[in-house]
């Protein structure tokens, strides 16, 4: 389920003062020694300017004025080392700081990643994939601005600052004070536009999100778009999108560059008192032309570090919207969890129980009272109209999601006492929605298992018939599948998954209609992968198609919530209820109704010989029973 219309549900983020506090605690004080490094050399870098103004009184004084030619030279070499060292330091910091930013981006893009796939459903269901590839790209990427653009200001502009600030201060301190004039010009309105900018960045944020989300929707449902003619229709909605994301980070952008069009304004202010007030002095003979160029160099030096960190600040507070953005999502903990005293896994065959199980997702009620139990060892059916809350079972027992109320228990301990982890080592799940990776082949079956042997390998590629066909691919096991396996028809998708599922080997089998969507030829060989699959598993199957659950040694009939029928094919058909009534509906026109096909069920056709029998009938009787 997907929210297409706004940003997910949460509460929104108010501006924490603690943020730099908490990046460095989690990821920045691990680089500690590139960062004490890193400042040196900002140090380095940002005091020759300060230097370069000092030489501003000997260069006009002793040169210039006094004509000492033996200055030219020491002051033109003192100049040069100045700038030779400021060039180093300069290549040497970004250098670092480019490791540290893009390091510290790749860790935090990781944790992200690990703590968002831990989420449940719920999360999943108020959290568009859109959205979090939004805050794990772009997010990411406005972090960076934060070590590459905002530890560069902070050090080294603030360093230029106060060096040239103090060089101003040692040539007259009431030059300085008047220079500093029209400060007052920036304090109020930088706090306004401040305030302004963060609540333009979240915005541009949330739509960016919502751009996302409507892209990933538009490419993953390609072929509908175009059966539809939508695309007239997708491409007005995205433009809509698109023009007010431009209105709010035109807006955004107009906010942060004010600030430094204000600190503008107060360098001109203090120039213009400068000149006027130090102006008088130097026609008077109390101060010299070499001391005033010092000055004005260093106030002409200052002006730009500060403007560079006012920048700052507006970045600053963009930087500071995805941070919480993403802050949130890490501190936001899974509400399926582990025990803190997980009870030990169940060993062997292991009845799974269902006892009174209630469900609801808001006011609507999936699971209402849900009973029943799946023999160890045995096939058990879970057959229903569409809603009638098949699926859910399945979620409810891996714990994707926990029921309100009742017990879901495996060889009578209760799953949620179990480690999650675990619980779900205990289950293969099959679909009609196949998952494949864009990988090879091979790592699609191994998923990163790295013990598997090539034999071990090959036998259960045999086994799901993946053999038939990789034979025939360019580079075998190692050609790609393509983005979600679409490289790959719909029954070799499948066979790859059950390929999977082989190699799991995991006591619980979970069938959601894995043939369902395939023509006759793949259905064949699917479901003799799965024959060979089920064999000595306790395997529960969710079907709609009633003729593929003739032969499972129990049928639940289930209907909005509830368990209505339990029985064999026979058993329920002869009841003349639910089930026989789904049965009447599907083969009204083609097969038999309830009545005949009961009259014409007999226990010794259960067992008759497998060449007399489907493919799923095989699959069913080769199945041991308990």
């Amino acid at each position: 389920m997907t929210n297409n219309s706004d940003t997910p549900a949460q509460v929104p983020a108010k501006p924490n003062p603690k943020l730099i506090g908490w990046l460095w605690r989690n990821f920045l004080s691990k680089h500690i020694l590139l960062l004490i490094l890193a400042l040196l050399f900002m140090t380095v870098e940002g005091s020759m300017l300060g230097a370069l103004s000092w030489m501003m009184q000997p260069m006009f004084d002793s040169v210039f004025t006094d004509g000492q030619a033996d200055a030219l030279w020491w002051v033109g070499v003192v100049i040069m080392t100045i700038f030779i060292s400021r060039a180093l330091a300069s290549i040497a910091q970004k250098v670092i700081l480019t490791q540290i930013s893009q390091k510290t981006a790749a860790d935090l893009r990781t944790r992200l990643l690990d703590r968002l796939m831990r989420q449940d459903n719920a999360f999943h269901q108020t959290h568009p994939p859109g959205y979090l590839i939004q805050r794990l790209q772009s997010d990411v990427m406005q972090i960076n601005t934060v070590w590459s653009t905002i530890i560069t200001g902070a050090g080294r502009d603030a360093i230029s600052l106060i060096v040239l600030m103090s060089v101003a201060v040692s040539v007259d301190w009431r030059w300085t004070l008047v220079a500093c004039i029209g400060t007052p010009v920036l304090v109020l309105p930088s706090v306004l536009v401040q305030k302004f900018v963060r609540r333009r960045a979240r915005e541009a944020r949330d739509l960016g999100a919502r751009l996302a989300t409507r892209l990933d929707e538009i490419f993953h449902g390609i072929v509908a778009v175009k059966l539809n003619r939508l695309e007239d229709y997708q491409s007005e909605q995205f433009r809509s999108l698109t023009n007010s994301l431009v209105k709010t980070e035109v807006r955004s952008a107009a906010g942060a560059a004010t600030i430094p069009g204000l600190i503008d304004i107060m360098a001109g202010l203090g120039f213009l008192g400068v000149l006027v007030y130090g102006g008088g002095e130097i026609i008077a003979g109390e101060k010299t032309v070499g001391q005033f160029m010092t000055f004005f160099t260093a106030l002409g030096f200052a002006f730009e570090p500060l403007r560079r960190l006012g920048a700052v600040s507006g970045q600053w507070q963009i930087a500071a919207a995805s941070i919480e953005r993403l802050k949130e999502l890490l501190d936001a903990e899974p509400t399926l969890q582990s025990p803190a005293k997980p009870k030990p896994i169940p060993t062997g065959a292991a009845d799974i129980v269902l006892e009174d199980v209630h469900l609801s997702y808001g006011e609507s009620k999936v699971l209402d009272g849900t009973s029943f139990t799946a023999k160890a060892g045995e096939t058990t059916a879970i057959v229903g109209a569409s809603g009638a809350g098949k699926s859910t079972i399945f979620n409810v027992l891996t714990r994707l999601v926990d029921p309100q109320s009742g017990s879901v228990t495996i060889g009578g301990t209760a799953t949620n006492q179990l480690n999650l982890d675990k619980l779900r080592d205990l289950f293969s799940v099959v679909s009609q929605d196949a998952m494949l990776f864009d990988e090879s082949l091979r790592e699609n079956v191994l998923l990163g298992r790295d013990q598997v042997t090539e034999k071990q390998l090959m036998a259960v590629l045999d086994a799901a018939h993946v053999s038939d066909f990789v034979r025939k691919m360019p580079e075998g096991l190692d050609t790609r599948v393509g983005p979600r396996g679409s490289g790959l028809s719909g029954g070799q998708r499948q066979r790859v998954v059950i390929a999977r599922a082989l190699l799991r080997n995991t006591p619980f089998l979970l069938l959601d209609e894995a043939t369902s969507a395939l023509d006759a030829q793949s259905e064949v060989l699917v479901q003799d992968a799965l024959d060979k699959l089920s064999k000595d598993h306790t395997t529960l199957v969710i079907a709609h198609r009633l003729s593929t659950v003739r032969e499972a040694d129990k049928i639940v009939v289930m209907d909005k919530g509830r368990v209505v029928e339990e029985g064999r094919h026979d058993e329920l058909l002869a009841q003349n209820g639910a089930y026989a009534e789904l049965y009447n509906l599907q083969f009204a026109t083609s097969g038999p109704t309830a009545e005949q096909a009961a009259r014409q069920t007999n226990v010794p056709a259960l067992n008759a010989p497998k060449a007399q029998k489907g493919f799923w009938s095989r699959l069913f009787t080769r199945l041991p029973k308990v």
